[in-house]
């Protein structure tokens, strides 16, 4: 929605909007553009004489906004409807969905396209580091979207990638998530097989063929599909991966062709497929792997994924948005490669679930397996719990000890306060912290940080 604002402002439009629980880097953003965000949700924020209202999924009946626009009778639309209206209808549209790092992915793409002088549009869940803002009007023909599967708003109950209009899609992976709108894996799938379904016959799909759930609906597919992954039978395969510096390199078959070595500035094999998923769009678009190569390398990522926030007396704290139990594993695997095989300090993983699914049973023994690479695992409280019915909702408890279990040392803190003071009298130097979590959780990075800071100081 942040986005979506700033597109319009850069249209010439008056905007206005309401939010709750707003954090950065989207409130910054926002600030940035000079939009006021309101809070709380009251009838008085909307005006009686907006020409239309955009009301995001997150909003339903009885929320104090919609009820005043819907006794009004003003025009009302939703983000995706309104996107593939005024921005994408006369654009090459290039979505870019999955279930784990289709922002990083879209990221990667619109660099690709923008350094290839290609002048692409873009709206992504993120903040790109090149870019410096999660949206782009630009005045080429490509426009870069990323697309998720949940609902449109609460009078659309459509994914929101299907009014996308989707002249190239990548689908990155498909698996569970979304327990709150999708009962099982087999939901998720039919979504995905919606986006599969407004793909034009002269289209592309570019999909990871290393997702069993993504694999096994890809022959519904009505236009061309071009597969990518890792030491298997893909259109485009990356060979020979290893770390390098603080990314990695790897050796890029197309076709069955070697197009050479490529150096990409992000750690990880879940981005190695990221990069793959990007020179296969881009190629697409008409950028060839050989002229893509020098942006892969120069790359600098994403804010909030596997995002470097400072370093204090040796202590490296990172932060990412890893919400499911794929992601966290991906993520500490990056740094545990990153660092080589006996690296001399400990890597902490402090996780707070946060997102419906995490703060569910539904994957709470993944959970204790995705976290076997951290030496240290704190746990803070779920968010919102009572969100989640009781019978259903996660026990912090019992995921510290299936950690345990696992042999990884695990605690339970209840605060962020708990969590700083504990690590700051127990961090040494080379130690490295890595974040996990999809919200602001209270500002718990600058405040590690600071307490650390303070702790050297104090010992000096």
């Amino acid at each position: 929605m942040a986005s979506l604002a700033g597109l319009l402002r850069e249209r010439g439009h008056e905007v206005t909007g309401s939010d709750q629980d707003v954090y950065p880097p989207m409130s910054t953003q926002l600030a940035a553009m000079g939009i006021e965000v309101r809070t709380p949700y009251a009838e008085g924020n909307v005006p009686v004489d907006a020409d239309l209202v955009v009301i995001g999924n997150a909003l339903s009946r009885g929320n104090p906004e919609v009820e005043a626009v819907l006794d009004r009778r003003q025009p009302m639309t939703s983000l995706p409807a309104l996107l593939a209206r005024e921005f994408l209808q006369p654009r090459t549209s290039m979505v870019v969905a999955g279930t784990h790092g289709k922002t990083t992915t879209a990221s990667l793409l619109a660099f690709v396209l923008q350094q290839a002088g290609l002048d692409p549009s873009f709206l992504i869940g993120g903040v790109p580091l090149d870019f410096g803002r999660s949206y782009r009007l630009g005045g080429g023909r490509h426009f870069v979207i990323e697309g998720d599967e949940y609902d449109s708003a609460f009078f659309d109950k459509r994914p929101k990638f299907v009014h996308y209009l989707p002249n190239v899609a990548v689908i990155t992976n498909v698996e569970f998530d979304h327990a709150d709108i999708y009962s099982d894996l087999g939901a998720v799938q039919t979504a995905f097989l919606r986006l599969l379904g407004v793909v034009p016959r002269k289209g592309l799909v570019v999909a990871g063929v290393e997702s069993p759930a993504l694999r096994a609906i890809l022959p519904r597919a009505l236009s061309r599909v071009e597969t990518f992954g890792l030491g298997v039978e893909a259109d485009w395969r990356a060979e020979d991966v290893r770390p390098e510096g603080a990314g990695v390199r790897f050796r890029l078959l197309r076709g069955g062709k070697d197009e050479g070595e490529f150096a990409l500035g992000l750690a990880g094999r879940h981005n190695v497929r990221n990069a793959l998923a990007a020179l296969a769009a881009a190629a697409e678009a008409g950028v060839p792997p050989e002229a893509a190569r020098p942006a892969l390398a120069a790359f600098r990522g994403v804010k909030r994924r596997l995002e470097e926030r400072g370093r204090v007396g040796g202590v490296t704290v990172y932060d990412d948005f890893a919400h499911h139990p794929t992601a966290v594993r991906a993520t500490l695997e990056a740094l545990r490669e990153q660092a080589g095989p006996s690296p001399p300090g400990r890597l902490i993983a402090v996780f707070e679930p946060r997102s419906y699914t995490s703060r569910t049973r539904v994957f709470q023994d993944d959970f204790a397996r995705a976290f076997g690479e951290a030496d240290l695992v704190m746990v803070a409280a779920a968010h919102l719990p009572g969100k989640v019915p009781e019978g259903e909702r996660l026990s912090e408890a019992e995921l510290v000890a299936a950690i345990r279990a696992g042999g990884t040392e695990a605690a339970f803190a209840p605060s962020v306060d708990a969590i700083v003071a504990r690590l700051a009298e127990d961090l040494r130097e080379h130690d490295r912290v890595v974040v996990l979590s999809n919200g602001g959780f209270g500002g718990i990075h600058d405040r590690l940080l600071g307490a650390l800071a303070a702790r050297d100081k104090g010992r000096q």
